[in-house]
Order: structure tokens, then C-alpha cells, then sequence
């Protein structure tokens, strides 16, 4: 058996090359290593040296948002409407708490109530930043917020601070038009998102609130100032060790709003409202400027700002009455007779003469249809049908203009329009015509003359709003020009335009003189409508007006009258005051009054206007002016009364009822009155 021989190295010399070869390759690259590390050494430490500095300060330091103080709104006189006050909370840090189911034991016994937010306060901690304080009660007494801080050092985590919290101080009075703030939500940032905008950090900061409706959320933008921040320094766990003032920034205040409310106004309007559900607005029918808008009944919007429970949001949201609803622009309900003065100009505006007269005797028929007035009138023309609201007049008539020239008129008036004042949510109405027939009854597409009669006397389909009413006075108070409403007198000290800036109205100036005829007499005629409601008490002061009273369902067969509420007319009045030189033009509407407009209307309307005229300083010093002397000495035979008994008297100038009724001064174009 034959074996291979091995080969062996014996050669000292061979093996020592063998050694010296593999101790260059090790140590060649342990040389590249070396090389290699003190490059990167170099470069760190030279290159980058001020890059690495400053991630360095970074981690040392984190700078901290702090949401900047909202801007005011202001009513016409520099009153506080919305603003912001000083409000103790007690936050959590999720990063620096334990055991943050713990820390909430511990501040439940401090805090009982925060145990009923338990799983909203942990939803909102775990969604917020990291080292981001969350608040956990907002509005703490004195006395909880000493608690807190006394046993700060136990609760790991937990702080007691100070911040500013948005504030209503006139509660209800303003909830509608100022609307309210809240939380930001997920919903809030996936707007933002799809709108293509970039959610700002701040929008992050638990404790930030942004318009939620009303003006806070028209003008968001302007009242929300720009956000500050505090460079704070932190320890290697995120907790803060100090703070870099000089890093800081101070955050700038939103900017203030001015409107053209008067606070005192807009708290009597919802005063004499009771317990009624309706809506007022007043207007300057000099600028078209909005002195009263409000809806009753009404809500806390403070109750909104840190989030409102549940059981009050869905008992708010459920009653019958609808304190949600802004039934001053967001509420629309048929206007009844006070849609009359409208239908007269249509009527005049048609050809139709004013003295032509229609007898009333109770009732009237239009084809097959037989349509009732409250009343019975006798012999009556176009001043006598607006003064008594006689429904016949206009049933007999209102076919000679038609239901598009009075759907047209009932526009440039001011209905079934929408305005800009910084609101949204405003509800057109409907002003129902021979198109609007054909496209919502195609089986029955033909305009029928007895559908005239309702909406001539503003039934039927006929729907408006309170601020469309009031816009409708006050442009006929005017007399002159197409006034808008505004609302927003100035943003951040920039004046918005007046709303007397705009075209005149299309109507022959004797047309409007003859409606305003009509409304007058329904004041002071005292067999007017309302005469004995709408007394203002206030020296030579009057007010014109036009009641209404409109159906809210169809009687059929059966009674009016119900004590269902939801089943009761509605009662709505509109006024302008003074007759002679109207100023001030409201309008009111009572949600299932069920009174009538004379009886509910009317005696709201006569308070807020005494309200808004005794703040009038040029009306004040006419109210307590004294009445002019006595003429003295012996009548003469120029005197128009000479050997007249009293009874006999004339009045000058005078109705036909022998009321006197000054004569209307047209206001002088409202572009040069003060604004």
C-alpha cells in the first residue's frame, strides 16, 4: 500500500515571508481604518463643527407655542362684546407623568368633577404632542387652584397655570351674531388639508380655539392673531430646566372688530322677548347700519368655549323652540299683511290707480275659490286697505300686476336676497313665480289667479326673514335709496363701507309716498291696526307701522286657534320712527305667537324702538324739547277754528279720519348724512 508524501515547509526563511506578508495586509488596513476615522474626525470636528452645534443646542432647547391673546368685538360705543379674561387651568404632561392613570386618581381626589372627563382627558393627552400640556379643567376657583399648586410636587406631571379664556359678558343677548369659539377638531384639520392649506403647529396646541359660528367665524382669520412661543430649556428627559427669554417671541393679539350693534339695544330687544321664540333687527335707515339682531330664545355661547356636555348640547339642539337657530337671517316664515306695502307698489307700480276702491264685505271669490278677511271693511282704496290690512282689497286687485311683477317689486325691496354682513348661514326665502310654478309642479305647471290672492296678502309659498323685513322698512322709510345692511362697522381700524353707498330705488318717489301714507295710518289712525300699540309715548315722536298676522298651516275646515304651539300663527310688525324724519326702521317677528301682530307684534317693536330713539342724543333733546307755547290773545277771522266748537276744530294737515299726520320729509340723500 503505497502512501502520497507530504510537502513541508522546512525553509526558515519561507515561513518568515509568509508572516511578513500577512502582518502588511492587517496593518495596511488597520492604517486605512485609522486614516479613514481621523477624516471623519476632521470633518465633524472642522467642517461641521457649527452644523452639529447647533442640532445640538436644538435638542437642548425646544421651543413651545403659546396661542396669542383673540381680538375684541366691540358693539357702535366701544363696548366689550366678545373679549378675553384671566382663567386658571391645571394641565398634564403625558411625557413627565409616571403613570398617567395614577396622576389622574391623584387629581380626581384634588378635582372630583375631572373624574366624570376621565376618557376624554386621556383621548386628548395621548393625541397631543409629546412634552405638550393638556389642559384638564379650565376655569378653577381660587381655592382649587391653590389646592393643585400645593400639591404639585405629589402629582409628577401636573401644573397649575394662568391663561386667557374667550368670554361673552352679555351671555345670550349676542349668541347668534357673534357666535362662539371651541377646540380644534380632526374634522377642522382635514378641511384645512383639502383645501390645500397647511394646518399651522398652533393648531396642534390643545389649549387653542378657533370661530366655531357667527363673526368668530367669518372673521377667524382676523381675530386670531399670530401665535408666540417660549424657548425653554429641557433636561435629557424633555422636562423643562429653564427658560431662554431671549429666545422667546410674544405672541401678537388678534385684531378688534367694531360693529355696528348698540349693546343696549340688542339686550333689550331679547329682553322684551320673554319667553317668546322670534327674531328682531333694527336698521339706521340713514346708512343702512344694523343696530339690534337677535333671535329668541337664545343660549350661553360660554358654555361652548370648553367644550359643552353632551346632555346640554342635545337638550339645546332638541326643544321645540330652536335656541340653535338664528331666526334673524337663518328662520323664514311666510310675512302675512306686513308683505302688503310691498303688494301696493306692485299694484301702483302695474298702473294701478290708489283711489280705486273695492268694497269688502267679508269675503272674496277668485274662480271656485272663496278666500276670507279677518274683517269687514265697506268701501275701501289703497291707503284704507294698508291702514285696515283689509285682505280683500288685495284679493280683488293683485291680478292686475301678477305674480312675476310682484315677485320682482318684493326684490328690489330687499326679499329673497342675501346680504353681505360677514354672516353666514342666510336663508333666501321664496318668492314663488309663473317659472318657479312650472319647475316645481310639472304636473300642474300653469299659475292660477286664486295662487295670486295668497301670496298678494304674503301667504302661500311666500317665505322671509327677519332681516329682510327690516331691510323692506327701512329702504321705504328712506324713501330714496337701495340700502344695504352692514353689520361690520371696521376690522382692525379699517372702516367698511356704508350701506347707503349704493344705487337709488326704481320706484317713482309719490309711489313710495303713498305706501308710507298707509303705514303711517296703521299707527296713528285710531282706527289703525295698531294705534293704540304703537304709542311711543315720546313727546311729538310717531311711529308708522304695518302689522301682521300669517298662517302656519292650513286650517282647512277647522278652528285658527290651537293650543299647540307649534300650531299657532305667526305674529310679525314692522316699523319706522320718526314719521316726519325717519331714522330707525324694525322689524319682529313672534315664532307662534298666535296673538296677532297688533297684540305681540307691535308692543316689542314700540319698546325697542323707545330704546333705540332714547339713545338717539339728537332724538333725546327733541323728546325733552317743551312743547311751543299757547297762541295768545283773541282768535281772528284768519284762524281756521274762529267760532268753531272743540269737537269741530280742523287739524292741519290731516288724514281723512281728521288725525293729524305730519307730512314725511324724504331723508336728503344718506350719502351726506354722518355715517
Amino acid at each position: 500500500m503505497s502512501s502520497e508524501p507530504s510537502i513541508f515547509f522546512t525553509d526558515v526563511n519561507e515561513r518568515q515571508g509568509s508572516f511578513l506578508r500577512r502582518t502588511f495586509v492587517v496593518g495596511g488596513a488597520a492604517a486605512l481604518g485609522v486614516g479613514a476615522l481621523m477624516v471623519r474626525l476632521g470633518q465633524l470636528q472642522v467642517v461641521q463643527a457649527d452644523e452639529y452645534a447647533t442640532l445640538a443646542t436644538n435638542n437642548q432647547f425646544n421651543f413651545r407655542l403659546t396661542p396669542p391673546p383673540r381680538g375684541r368685538i366691540l358693539d357702535r360705543n366701544g363696548v366689550v362684546i366678545a373679549g378675553n379674561r384671566p382663567s386658571f387651568r391645571v394641565l398634564v404632561v403625558r411625557d413627565e407623568t409616571k403613570d398617567l392613570d395614577q396622576t389622574l386618581d391623584l387629581l380626581g381626589q384634588l378635582l372630583p368633577d375631572t373624574l366624570n372627563r376621565r376618557r376624554t382627558i386621556i383621548r386628548e393627552v395621548n393625541a397631543a404632542p409629546r412634552f405638550s400640556p393638556v389642559p384638564v379643567k379650565s376655569d378653577l376657583t381660587w381655592e382649587e387652584f391653590a389646592k393643585v399648586n400645593l400639591y404639585a410636587n405629589e402629582l409628577p406631571g401636573v401644573m397649575a397655570d394662568m391663561n386667557q379664556a374667550r368670554y361673552y359678558p352679555f351671555g345670550g343677548a349676542f349668541a347668534h351674531v357673534i357666535g362662539y369659539v371651541a377646540k380644534v377638531s380632526d374634522r377642522d384639520v382635514k378641511a384645512m388639508k383639502d383645501a390645500g392649506e397647511t394646518p399651522p403647529p398652533i393648531l396642534y396646541n390643545p389649549g387653542y380655539r378657533i370661530g366655531r359660528s357667527g363673526l368668530e367665524k367669518s372673521l377667524d382669520k382676523a381675530l386670531q392673531g399670530v401665535a408666540g412661543g417660549n424657548r425653554v430649556e429641557v433636561d435629557v428627559r424633555g422636562r423643562v430646566v429653564a427658560e431662554d427669554i431671549g429666545g422667546s417671541r410674544p405672541a401678537v393679539p388678534g385684531e378688534d372688530v367694531v360693529l355696528t350693534l348698540d349693546a343696549d339695544v340688542q339686550n333689550r330687544a331679547l329682553e322684551v322677548f320673554d319667553v317668546e321664540s322670534g327674531s328682531c333687527v333694527v336698521m339706521d335707515v340713514r346708512n343702512g347700519d344694523i343696530l339690534c339682531m337677535t333671535s329668541s330664545p337664545s343660549f350661553d355661547p360660554n358654555l361652548f368655549v370648553g367644550g359643552v356636555p353632551t346632555s346640554v348640547y342635545r337638550a339645546l339642539a332638541d326643544y321645540e323652540r330652536k335656541p340653535l337657530l338664528d331666526k334673524a337671517i337663518g328662520g323664514t316664515f311666510p310675512p302675512g299683511s306686513t308683505f302688503k306695502p310691498t303688494t301696493a307698489l306692485a299694484l301702483l307700480q302695474a298702473g294701478v290707480d290708489p283711489s280705486i276702491t273695492v268694497t269688502c264685505r267679508g269675503s272674496w271669490r277668485t274662480g271656485n275659490r272663496t278666500q276670507r278677511c279677518w274683517g269687514v271693511h265697506g268701501v275701501q282704496n289703497m291707503h284704507d286697505a294698508i291702514k285696515n290690512s283689509c285682505d280683500v282689497y288685495f284679493y280683488a286687485l293683485c291680478n292686475r300686476a301678477g305674480v312675476d311683477v310682484i315677485a320682482d317689486t318684493a326684490r328690489k325691496v330687499g326679499f329673497e336676497q342675501t346680504f353681505d354682513i360677514g354672516v353666514g348661514n342666510q336663508k333666501k326665502g321664496l318668492l314663488p313665480t309663473t317659472d318657479w310654478k312650472r319647475r316645481t309642479y310639472p304636473k300642474d305647471p300653469v299659475w292660477h289667479p286664486g295662487e295670486t290672492t295668497s301670496v298678494a296678502i304674503g301667504q302661500g309659498a311666500v317665505t322671509v326673514n327677519c332681516l329682510q323685513l327690516a331691510v323692506m322698512t327701512a329702504r321705504l322709510a328712506n324713501g330714496r335709496k337701495a340700502l344695504v345692511p352692514r353689520l361690520i362697522k371696521s376690522v382692525g381700524g379699517v372702516e367698511r363701507p356704508s350701506g347707503a353707498a349704493v344705487p337709488d330705488l326704481p320706484f317713482p318717489r309719490e309711489h313710495i309716498e303713498i305706501v308710507r301714507q298707509g303705514m303711517i295710518a296703521v299707527a296713528n289712525d285710531r282706527s289703525g291696526t295698531a294705534y293704540r300699540q304703537s304709542q311711543l309715548g315720546l313727546g311729538d315722536i310717531q311711529m308708522a307701522g304695518k302689522t301682521g298676522t300669517a298662517q302656519s298651516r292650513d286650517y282647512g275646515s277647522g278652528s285658527r286657534k290651537s293650543d299647540v304651539w307649534a300650531k299657532k300663527d305667526h305674529n310679525l310688525f314692522v316699523a319706522f320712527a320718526p314719521i316726519d324724519a325717519p331714522r330707525y326702521a324694525v322689524a319682529v317677528i313672534i315664532e307662534h305667537g298666535g296673538k296677532g301682530g297688533a297684540t305681540a307684534g307691535a308692543p316689542r317693536a314700540r319698546e325697542i324702538m323707545r330704546t333705540v330713539l332714547l339713545k338717539d342724543p339728537e332724538m333725546l333733546e327733541r323728546i325733552q324739547r317743551p312743547p311751543p307755547p299757547e297762541p295768545q290773545g283773541p282768535a281772528t277771522l284768519e284762524d281756521p277754528n274762529f267760532g268753531a266748537a272743540p269737537e269741530q276744530a280742523v287739524s292741519t294737515p290731516a288724514d281723512r279720519s281728521g288725525t293729524t299726520v305730519p307730512t314725511p320729509e324724504l331723508n336728503p340723500d344718506p350719502l351726506q348724512v354722518p355715517q
